[in-house]
């Protein structure tokens, strides 16, 4: 069994990392300044974890203690102007520790460096002297040098996401007509994972890709086109300088300008992998690397479906390594809007479910009754289904029913409801009605969430916002009370 450490478990890559190693059937040992961050990931209990500030000697060795393969994922990127110097001190410390440990390989994940002759950017300079270092260190290492990674979570990806979502008209910089060599987030992992076999000789870089070489132009478009958006129009000028461009994303965006600044000054390069040498030691799958569309799709079909918002509290196990996780920013994933009302309510939790499961129908939605008709008259007048659906049992719901314009999404008896909504939107709905107990006391909880598709999605949730403390709150009161008069 070989033992491995994965630094940056709390990471965009390390987070996926670890599940992967665990099912090649090797030990997995997660170094973390704050490895309390690790507590919801499924796999929490299957490995050891260990506090260890990478700028610290003496507990950087401890974590590397019996180590067979060590992962450095970490990078300084948005911690300041002097990033690239924290990035080559931990490096320098990470790497004395490794050989001192007697650790047999170390496997880092870095940046393409430009393909032309041009300077590369201070993000992509850093990422590239880390590398030096490790190779550098006496213990073997391979140093995988990769682009653009497509998964949900990946901040070059979301920032694609955001701008092609946000912007059906962009004026941009000219970065966006370089060329890139994306790689999707399961190659990237595979490499990863693969690495930890490799012959003890093997200690250089390998430049690692997908089958795709795209302008960032050509991904934003095809993402748009992937996702259901109307073509997008893109004008390319040269005013927009590396500065201006990350205060642009910044106010687009909900990617932060310090993040922002150095990845767009790196993304000024043409980055396209020079070799595939990775294969002799690491084949491609029979079915080949996976493309841009369908890395795209990979990344996208879990956005804004509710589960994900609870997954991250309940736990369960990821679908694939390009869904979210509870250790992704929080500006990952797309725009998913949310309202949320609790209250207490003086009434037992089988009083407040019998309530609940009995909404909709002729027994109404327990809020403005004018309201509610008037949007089920407009959704008609577009084409939707209106509130004529009505529900299967005044009393009670099961999975798939048809609720007015709504649809039982999920159904636990006596704790939760969750109805997508199925009227016109430009963009995905649900809300969620359930009960908790806590301190004796039985708790309401609703919550209505909204993923938006484009910018008409963005304008439809402002427009609304107002009117959600009339319509829901109301809803929220007069659930409350009917089951306390019940």
């Amino acid at each position: 069994m070989t033992r491995c450490l994965v630094t940056g478990a709390t990471g965009y890559i390390g987070g996926r990392l670890v599940p992967e190693l665990l099912s090649r059937g090797h030990a997995v040992r997660c170094a973390a300044r704050s490895p309390e961050r690790l507590r919801d990931h499924p796999w929490s209990g299957r490995v050891e974890t260990v506090r260890a500030d990478l700028t610290d000697p003496e507990a950087t060795r401890r974590a590397l203690d019996g180590v067979d393969v060590a992962y450095y994922l970490i990078h300084a990127l948005g911690t300041g102007r002097d990033f690239g110097a924290t990035d080559r001190r931990m490096a320098r410390t990470f790497a004395a520790a490794a050989r001192d440990a007697g650790v047999r390989r170390v496997v880092y994940l870095g940046g393409l460096p430009p393909s032309g002759p041009e300077r590369a950017s201070e993000h992509l300079r850093s990422r590239g002297e880390v590398g030096e270092i490790l190779l550098a260190s006496g213990v073997p290492t391979a140093v995988l040098r990769a682009a653009v990674v497509i998964g949900s979570g990946s901040l070059s990806f979301e920032l694609m996401r955001y701008l092609t979502e946000r912007l059906p008209m962009m004026v941009t910089p000219r970065w966006v007509r370089c060329r890139i060599q994306p790689i999707a987030v399961r190659d990237a992992l595979r490499y990863l994972a693969e690495c930890a076999a490799l012959p003890p000789e093997v200690s250089r870089s390998f430049d690692i890709g997908g089958p795709d070489v795209l302008t960032y132009e050509e991904m934003m478009r095809r993402y748009a086109a992937i996702t259901g958006l109307r073509p997008r129009r893109i004008l390319p000028v040269a005013a927009l300088t590396p500065r201006l461009s990350s205060l642009w994303i910044g106010l687009v965006t909900p990617v932060p300008a310090p993040v922002a600044r150095p990845l767009v000054e790196s993304l000024r390069h043409e980055v396209v992998c020079r070799e595939h040498d990775i294969a002799a030691y690491v084949p491609d799958p029979p079915e080949g690397l996976v493309g841009f569309d369908e890395a795209v799709r990979l990344a996208v079909e879990h956005v804004g479906i509710a589960d994900v918002a609870t997954r991250w509290s309940s736990a369960s196990v990821p679908g694939a390594p390009s869904d979210p996780l509870p250790t992704d920013p929080d500006w990952a994933g797309g725009s998913l809007y949310t309202d949320v009302r609790e209250s207490p309510v003086d009434a037992s939790p089988d009083a407040l479910w019998r309530v609940i499961e009995s909404i909709g129908g002729e027994n109404g939605w327990y809020s403005w009754p004018l309201a509610w008709a008037a949007r089920g008259l407009f959704d008609r007048l577009a084409g939707g289904v209106g509130l004529r659906r009505g529900r299967r049992d005044p009393n009670h719901l099961r999975v798939g029913d048809s609720l007015d314009f709504w649809r039982v999404e999920e159904l636990d008896p006596g704790r939760l409801l969750r109805l997508r909504a199925e009227m016109r939107l430009p963009g995905l709905a649900w809300l969620d009605l359930s009960i908790d107990e806590r301190d004796g006391r039985t708790w309401f909880r609703q919550r209505a969430l909204f993923h938006p598709r484009g910018l008409p999605g963005q304008l439809y949730w402002w427009a609304v916002w107002p009117f959600h403390g009339i319509v829901f709150g109301h809803m929220q009161r007069n659930i409350r009370r009917a089951a306390e008069r019940a």
